[in-house]
């Protein structure tokens, strides 16, 4: 399983690393605090970057500075494969990206909830690769 740092996290979500933090000591989002620097497990990440798309705390990231022609990081919050395609819907900060491709090709870019992965987006294509 993939795990994140804070500020890997904030990266993916495009907050910050206080907006974080403060979300884990809320409790809004799990986070292990063993020894080490605090990881937040990528399936937790998927699932409250998913929660967070059509959230109004959205409003306040960095949505200013991403342009549509943009490669964007982001995190896999679900995929859907059959034996020919896959859909891949990734959270690149305030964005919900959707990209079909072969299932071959997801499987071998092992994209899965909670995997970080970049959308590169032209025109009506989205090409999906990992970091």
């Amino acid at each position: 399983m993939t795990d994140y740092r804070i500020a890997e996290a904030a990266e993916v979500l495009g907050v910050s690393d206080d907006t974080v933090r403060r979300w884990v000591d809320a409790g809004r989002l799990p986070a292990a605090h063993d020894s080490g620097p605090t990881v937040i497990a990528g399936a937790d990440l998927a699932a409250l970057a998913a929660s967070l798309v059509d959230d109004v705390e959205r409003e306040r990231t960095r949505a200013g500075s991403v342009s549509a022609r943009n490669r964007m990081t982001g995190i896999v919050t679900r995929v859907v494969r059959d034996t020919v395609m896959a859909q891949i819907e990734l959270v690149c900060g305030p964005y919900r990206v959707v990209s079909l491709m072969s299932a071959e090709a997801a499987t071998e870019l092992g994209l899965e909830p909670g995997v970080r992965a970049i959308a590169s987006v032209k025109s009506t294509a989205v090409v999906v690769e990992r970091p």
